[in-house]
């Protein structure tokens, strides 16, 4: 069944897109929340009219997401944690102390937008990612030091 995409569906395609699924896909769980809609040729004329809406709304907040990113990346947290007699920590970073860190340098991110490729633990300086948008990620500077 051609469907046509009314969101995002990761793995499926970006809004507009039209795609080709299983029947029982499309009828239980795409058509039911509205992320889709029958690929008619009605269908396909109105979403084409759309598109051009949608993708000058999707270039403004790409924009405004760079801008951010720009001030993100400008942004150097310092965390300081009790460490043991071989400077290892007692425990891994957690986001919300990277949230709390960000907070107090006056920028407000949501906890599902910080991207961790690995766990923080261990004293240093490491690279943290703010994902603003789907196609920009701002890198932040976080030294992990030894409370004293």
């Amino acid at each position: 069944m051609n469907i046509i995409l009314m969101e995002n569906v990761e793995k499926l395609g970006t809004v507009g897109d039209v795609v080709k699924v299983k029947d029982g896909y499309a009828r239980n769980y795409l058509l039911p929340r509205q992320l889709g809609m029958p690929a008619t040729k009605g269908n396909i004329n109105r979403i084409e009219k759309e598109k051009a809406k949608r993708l000058a709304i999707f270039e403004a907040e790409k924009k405004e997401a760079q801008q951010k990113a720009e001030i993100l990346s400008k942004v150097s947290l310092t965390i300081a944690v009790e460490v043991n007699d071989q400077e290892k920590l007692y425990g891994a970073i957690a986001e919300s102390d990277i949230l709390e860190a960000l907070e107090a340098e006056g920028q407000k991110v949501d906890k599902k937008s910080l991207v961790l490729e690995k766990p923080v633990d261990d004293l240093g300086i490491f690279e943290i990612g703010v994902k603003l948008h789907p196609q920009v990620i701002a890198k932040v500077r976080l030294w992990v030091t030894k409370k004293s």
